[in-house]
Formats: C-alpha cells, structure tokens, sequence
C-alpha cells in the first residue's frame, strides 16, 4: 500500500470514526447529549435523527463508491454542529474543554478534502473544476 492510499484511507477512517463514536451518548441518551439536544431544543427526535444521518454518513464514507455522498453529508452535519457551537452551544460544553467542537471540526476538514478529492463524482462540481 502507498503512501496516497493510506491517506486516502486515514481520510475516510477518521471522520467514520469520529461519527461512530459518538453514536453511544446519542442512542443511550446520555446526559451530555440530551444536554445539548435540549439546549438546541431538538431533544429527543433530533438527538435520534441525527445520530441516524451520522451513521449512514459514516458507512457511505467508508465505501469507496460513496464516499462523495458521504462526505457531502458529513460537510453539512458538521457544518450544523460547529453553527450549533458558535451559536448556542458554545465550544465549551459541559467542561469537554472544547473536544466535541475539535471533533467536528476535524470531521469537517477531512470531509471537505473527500469532497474535493472526489469532486469529479459530485454532480454540482463535475462542471465547475477541472
């Protein structure tokens, strides 16, 4: 294996990791995650909705074929999650010292370097680049 194939893999781990991992606190209702869903007044629908949206994200980034698809997912629900910081949340939550912030910022940049990577199966950019 080379060294592109392993980033591109480490690219696709990351982020599947990240959006798994965190499907625990959302499907065991957590105290955590019924604090920021409550606070965001999406509690319990949207805690369970999300965690749903996560998982397929997770699974599409992990298939080589949809990878695309599931970065673009991932671009918009950590797009939410950082807005939900910056917002309401703040990128302190609970005493977390910012980790759940530093999460999904990392699960955003390795979605957009996907995006671009796969830019040529994304419909809306195949006529724009390249």
């Amino acid at each position: 294996m080379n060294t592109q194939s392993i980033i591109k893999w480490a690219l696709r781990l990351i982020p599947a990791i990240i959006l798994l991992q965190t499907l625990f606190f959302k499907f065991s209702a957590a105290p955590e995650s019924v604090y920021i869903f409550e606070t965001l007044g999406l509690e319990p629908v949207g805690r369970i909705g999300i965690g749903i949206a996560e998982l397929i994200t997770a699974i599409l980034i992990l298939v080589p074929r949809t990878t695309w698809i599931g970065a673009v997912l991932g671009l918009g629900l950590m797009g939410g999650a950082i807005m939900s910081h910056l917002t309401q949340l703040g990128i302190v939550v609970q005493g977390d010292g910012g980790t759940l912030f530093a999460l999904a910022v990392i699960t955003l940049v390795c979605c957009a370097i996907l995006v671009w990577q796969e830019r040529e199966k994304v419909p809306v950019l195949k006529n724009i680049v390249n």
